[in-house]
């Protein structure tokens, strides 16, 4: 299915969205893209129809359908590549380098909304919030004996450690927010840009935080960060938090870790493949709790987004293109 203001390609600018779905189901106007040019928009597109359908496109906008070196390729008149997301490991950023095809992200828009997502999370561990909810539904406090009742251990944040790997600004308003309920913070980033006394080694931060929340892109250095290793050494009071990237996470090694009380609790937003295989062991461990990668999709985060898409391509179009990833 596709929304389509222009019969062919006029020889203006060609613009093609591949999933615009999950960015704008309805709440949002295409209008101001749909000015800068003959505008296709798609809700979603297979990877092997990718070539097919952006032949006649100059500027070609994926949020999570990949564009493949083969893809690039194949498609001659292309000219730019954006990226509805922070991310851009979706597109073979090399190959369009090669073709001098400038690569763009949108590195900001998400960044309160998914800080947000983090305390969602780190409340709902530790308070149970659903779980108890839940029971209230069901009619067990109707039927219980004391005025009130609770299944697990309810825990105050105020003086707890939270843990933040990646200090970039999603970090950073995650710190904000831990400060805000009286935590105490410690981080660890490729470069020293905490307040002195913040920063502390990867190892430290496993082990001397009760909640760790993760912030980092996921590159071949922190691909499975989150290992058997470093899992051991966490208390076993401790959450672990991912609203960042799925495979930042060994993800059979947390499932062990849960099931087997090495860490209290896990809230994920994020997983190695999305949606997830039914059998991938997080979905049935101990004490997890997984949102479907929503932490961005907040309507006033979706809407700084595709204003600020739609501003990379005005700033393409005038020669001075931004938040380009793969040309430096």
């Amino acid at each position: 299915m596709y929304a389509d203001d222009h019969q062919g390609w006029p020889s203006e600018v060609n613009i093609l969205v591949l999933d615009g779905h999950t960015l704008n189901p309805g709440d949002l106007s295409w209008d101001p893209l749909r000015a800068l040019g003959p505008c296709r928009i798609y809700d979603r597109t297979a990877a092997d129809t990718v070539v097919e359908r952006a032949k006649e496109a100059e500027i070609l906008l994926t949020n999570k359908t990949p564009i493949s070196r083969d893809a690039i390729a194949a498609l001659p008149g292309l000219r730019y590549i954006g990226v509805l997301a922070t991310g851009y490991n979706v597109v073979d950023a090399e190959a369009a380098r090669q073709r001098g095809i400038p690569v763009t992200n949108v590195p900001t828009y998400g960044t309160s909304s998914v800080s947000q997502m983090v305390f969602a999370h780190l409340l709902n561990l530790a308070l149970r919030v659903g779980h108890h909810a839940s029971t209230v539904s069901e009619g067990r406090w109707s039927r219980a004996e004391d005025f009130c009742y609770w299944d697990y251990p309810l825990l105050e944040l105020e003086g707890l450690t939270m843990g933040v790997i990646g200090y970039g600004r999603i970090g950073q308003a995650t710190a904000r927010l831990a400060l805000a309920f009286g935590m105490s913070v410690i981080a660890c980033d490729r470069t020293d840009v905490a307040p002195p006394g913040t920063m502390a080694s990867l190892e430290a931060v496993f082990r001397t935080s009760d909640v760790v929340s993760l912030h980092c892109p996921l590159t071949p250095e922190t691909l499975h960060l989150v290992n058997a290793n470093r899992l051991r050494l966490m208390k076993p009071t401790a959450f672990l938090v991912n609203t960042s990237r799925g495979g930042l996470v060994d993800e059979s090694a947390l499932a062990e870790a849960l099931n087997t009380g090495c860490i209290a609790g896990a809230g994920i937003d994020v997983l190695s493949t999305e949606p997830p295989s039914p059998d991938n062991p997080l979905l049935h461990a101990r004490n997890c709790y997984i949102t479907p990668h929503i932490a961005w999709a907040t309507r006033a985060a979706r809407a700084r987004l595709l204003d600020a898409a739609v501003g990379n391509i005005k700033a393409f179009l005038d020669g001075s293109p931004r938040n380009v990833v793969n040309l430096t």
